[in-house]
């Protein structure tokens, strides 16, 4: 079933050459660019959310262009590379680099910057600030790193650090404690976004032995530690607005904790936090027979992107926990069965009464096409 589902879905992505429509991407709306509301933040961040959560999708309507997302094609790339490591053929190790080259190709060129840095393909409002397209962030930055650390290729990976060392803003800098921002424009304290930048400093800083890397991970890492609540949960970010938790920012920081704890010459430091995550995500977001549920207290909605990436960070802390791949199974399984068209690609959510079809290509495609790869290596 999952080499089926892997397949087809693998196919599917192929014949849309990796591109397509994003939740957040309503900002590309030609109608929307046209109007004096492309002026306004609160308009931008009300067209953001009326578009993604319209039960109808009204894209072609309103002239949002399909296009590829770097932090998409960082996921096919990781999805590439896993599937290279199973079967060692020549086809899937140049479907890897083509992927790669692709993901370098999309690299910002810009003498603004410091270092190697990627950025979304849209306009972003959130409710903390305005990203521009090609304003480069932390999150499809270090999913790009994570690929190219993957797929060997340290030169492009170390070039990351800079734009993490030198181009982000410290929000929280001191002694004992380091908090990266989540774009040079921004002073947030997004914890799964810190930590994100921890793990790239921490990884590369193992290949390099470069101590200013590992030390401003370990610093960063005890940041997001420290603000770990008394559950083992995390909200969000540090602002009372961001008070939520929810599945897959968990999942990034359990990911990233996990790759930092194995990285870090002071990794045991984190061990405890990492564990007691664990468990807290682990007995809160899961239903018995594998919904992945989007929120700690409402299995609404299913989402596509929960699951696919708790597949993948319980494949990665499956040394925490005998019973994690069974439970990646199960995930797996009830996504196929629940989230999966007919023709191979994966609806958006399934929410209480009705069900969102619409196949995001980096949200949902790229996500569950790397959590299936990762899923055929282990069973491999």
């Amino acid at each position: 079933m999952f080499q089926t589902a892997y397949d087809e879905l693998l196919a599917w992505c192929r014949a849309h050459d990796f591109a397509g429509h994003d939740p957040f991407d309503a900002l590309n709306s030609r109608l929307f660019q046209a109007t004096p509301l492309a002026q306004s933040r609160n308009a931008r961040f009300i067209w953001t959310q009326l578009i993604k959560r319209s039960p109808v999708d009204v894209r072609g309507l309103t002239r949002v262009p399909v296009d590829r997302n770097a932090k998409g094609i960082a996921l096919f790339a990781l999805a590439a590379i896993s599937d290279y490591r199973r079967l060692r053929t020549q086809e899937s190790e140049i479907q890897a680099r083509v992927l790669l080259d692709a993901l370098l190709s999309m690299k910002l060129n810009s003498y603004s910057y410091s270092g190697a840095a990627w950025g979304y393909n849209f306009d972003w409002q959130s409710r903390n600030f305005f990203a521009a397209r090609g304003t480069p962030t932390i999150v499809p930055t270090a999913f790009a790193a994570r690929a190219l650390i993957e797929g060997d290729l340290q030169d492009e990976a170390r070039s990351v650090c800079e734009f993490i060392l030198r181009d982000l803003p410290r929000v929280v800098d001191n002694k004992t404690e380091l908090c990266f921002s989540y774009a040079p424009n921004s002073d947030t304290r997004i914890f799964n976004a810190s930590l994100l930048a921890a793990e790239v400093l921490s990884c590369v800083g193992k290949l390099t032995g470069e101590g200013e890397l590992l030390e401003s991970a370990e610093r960063a890492t005890r940041y997001v530690v420290n603000n770990q609540r008394a559950d083992g949960s995390w909200f969000y970010g540090a602002e009372p607005k961001q008070a939520w938790i929810d599945s897959f920012h968990t999942a990034y920081i359990l990911f990233s904790l996990q790759r930092i704890v194995t990285a870090s010459p002071r990794g045991s430091e984190f061990q405890p936090a990492l564990e007691g995550g664990y468990q807290f995500w682990k007995h809160n977001f899961f239903l018995a027979e594998g919904w992945p549920k989007y929120y700690h207290d409402d299995p609404y909605p299913a989402d596509a992107h929960a699951a696919a990436s708790a597949i993948v960070t319980l494949l990665e802390c499956r040394k925490l926990d005998h019973d994690a791949v069974q439970l990646a199974q199960k995930v797996a399984s009830w996504t196929i069965q629940h989230l999966r068209d007919r023709r191979g690609f994966f609806y958006y959510q399934r929410r209480r009464f009705y069900t969102v079809r619409k196949p995001y290509m980096r949200w949902s495609q790229a996500w569950m096409l790397y959590a299936l790869s990762r899923l055929l290596e282990e069973q491999h």
